[in-house]
């Protein structure tokens, strides 16, 4: 039986120790395995690495010259930061070490909308400590009485934000926000929720215009849409549940108990998502890049974060994020079953699966745009990172395929 390594179970007084905790390299630091050690084929597992090293996505270096999304032009603009693209790279664990890694795992980069699922990890540490009641509480009554209007650099400017209190938005819940359910009505940071509407996601960064058809909108938890508008109203939302700004709440809670390096950036969108919540001044972070910002991570700090939901939110003598919460999130939605709260899932008929036919069924994974995902199989003990891949399930295909030969 394989030791597990050390890294991923730290004690407690050790973490002041651990050189991920003040920022320092990661080399060295996370044990590598040979791949036959760990009942892996190496052979197979070149061919997963050499894949996504080929399979490069297609997209300028500068990504400001992307339009990821193919907005209508009235709504294209950037609003927030945004910086050069690496190139491929990636990290694949098992049984909790390194047996695979290509690129430069420690450069920063955009990861679009893998961006989300920490926005639903956020939300779990809401539920988990009691701020969030219920998932299926309406977020109308966590909101009422609270001001939340624009600030932007002069501190206050007063203009109110679309928020729950209208015949549309009443029934809205966190689960149809974090299931991508709620058909939430209003405009945000000067993007209107219908700029997503028939957004297309089998072509969304292929460089392919798509036609927008829908004429209307359904009560909420009717419909599924993938919507932006809708994920950053979510992550003010959960700034005004948790009185502090989304970054400081990731840190505390999550990115340094389990050691993840100092590097690591999540923005918003700067004076144009600067929100007045009750006094507190503070910029509302966006769920992904479609308009600049979101979170901005290594591929080795991603790794480890996966690691974390591979270990059921366990790290060290910590129980991190609920077991329960995981269980929910990986619920498939009704309306889509293969996605759950703000991750998407390996769910459904083998031919139909989203990684591939070697990945277990009980695969999830923070996937972003330019193929920026974080992939856990729990069954197979795996956990595979990849930046800058057009093609990620078949990099997962490969690297689950490698488990269990020799």
């Amino acid at each position: 039986m394989t030791t597990k390594p050390d890294l991923y179970l730290p004690p407690a007084d050790a973490m002041a120790a651990d050189p991920w905790a003040t920022g320092t390299s990661a080399t060295g630091t996370w044990e590598r395995r040979a791949a036959p050690d760990l009942g892996m084929d190496q052979a197979t597992l070149d061919a997963a690495v050499q894949f996504a090293i080929d399979n490069e996505i297609d997209w300028p270096v500068d990504l400001r010259q992307a339009n990821v999304s193919q907005d209508a032009p009235q709504w294209a603009a950037k609003l927030g930061p945004m910086k050069d693209r690496g190139g491929p790279a990636g990290v694949v664990l098992k049984d909790g070490f390194i047996v695979a890694e290509w690129g430069d795992v420690e450069r920063v980069d955009l990861t679009f909308s893998a961006t989300k699922s920490y926005i639903s990890t956020v939300a779990g540490l809401a539920f988990d400590k009691g701020l969030i009641k219920s998932a299926s509480d309406r977020v109308i009554e966590y909101e009422s009485g609270r001001s939340i209007t624009m600030a932007g650099s002069g501190g206050s400017t007063g203009e109110p934000i679309d928020g729950f209190d209208t015949d549309q938005n009443r029934g809205v819940t966190w689960e149809h926000l974090l299931q991508q359910t709620s058909e939430w009505e209003g405009t945000l940071f000067s993007k209107p929720d219908i700029v997503d509407w028939d957004r297309d996601l089998a072509i969304v960064g292929m460089g392919v215009t798509g036609g927008a058809n829908r004429k209307e909108r359904r009560r909420p938890g009717g419909h599924w849409e993938y919507n932006d508008v809708r994920v950053n109203r979510t992550a003010l939302a959960l700034l005004a549940v948790w009185g502090e700004p989304l970054p400081d709440v990731l840190k505390r809670e999550v990115m340094d108990p389990i050691g993840a390096s100092a590097t690591w950036e999540w923005h918003g969108y700067g004076d144009h998502s600067t929100v007045n919540v009750d006094g507190l001044i503070a910029e509302s972070v966006s769920g992904g890049a479609h308009w600049g910002g979101g979170l901005w991570i290594s591929a080795i700090d991603h790794a480890r974060f996966g690691l974390l939901y591979l270990r059921r939110g366990h790290w060290g003598d910590r129980q991190i994020i609920s077991e329960r919460w995981i269980d929910m999130m990986t619920t498939p939605c009704e309306l889509n079953v293969q996605y759950g709260y703000m991750w998407w899932l390996n769910t459904g008929p083998v031919r139909y699966r989203r990684y591939g036919r070697y990945a277990s069924e009980s695969t999830f994974a923070a996937s972003g745009a330019g193929g920026n995902c974080v992939v856990i199989d729990p069954e197979k003990d795996l956990v595979v990172v990849t930046r800058w891949c057009e093609d990620v399930p078949g990099v997962v295909d490969l690297a689950a395929k490698a488990v269990g030969k020799r």
